[in-house]
């Protein structure tokens, strides 16, 4: 298996709220909310994060996800519908997921430290099994990807 780690995010709100937030996904729906908030989508404008041609894309797909408490679903990639399931949770520490519906294997981790009663630190790990021309092919998406999904997490307003 082929892993891709993040760089490590701080985050301004405390381990456990982190935890409790990312380990039920029904929490995570506050990703449509803030998707289609005019605030929001001008500061991602601003930050140059996203191609502005590609933001409407974004928003469209981000409606069309499901979520459960142990699930992310989304339903209409060409492949058919891809999934993000939680199979483990270390309370307060750790995260793991697998990936259901894809071509190929993978797995992604969430780990959380703290750092403070105030603060944690984050990195997410992506894990896929990829044979060698795949891995030439998917290195640097991949690699994107986990840094721009570790990105999106340290966004997210963790306080209740």
């Amino acid at each position: 298996m082929t892993k891709f780690e993040s760089s490590v995010k701080l985050i301004h709100y405390p381990q456990s709220s982190v935890y409790a937030k990312l380990s039920d996904l029904n929490n995570l729906r506050v990703i449509q909310e803030r998707a289609n908030d005019p605030a929001f989508v001008e500061q991602i404008k601003s930050s140059g994060q996203v191609p502005e041609d590609k933001l409407g894309q974004i928003q469209e797909a981000v409606a069309q996800l499901q979520f459960t408490e142990d699930a992310v679903t989304y339903p209409s990639s060409p492949i058919g519908a891809v999934t993000l399931r939680i199979v483990e949770r270390d309370e307060l520490k750790c995260i793991k997921f697998i990936v259901e519906g894809a071509p190929m294997a993978a797995n992604l981790w969430i780990q959380l430290l703290p750092t403070s009663p105030y603060e944690c630190k984050m990195k997410c790990t992506i894990g896929a099994e990829l044979n060698f021309f795949m891995k030439q092919m998917a290195k640097k998406p991949l690699q994107e990807g986990v840094e721009k999904l570790a990105d999106m997490l340290a966004m997210i307003p963790y306080g209740y």
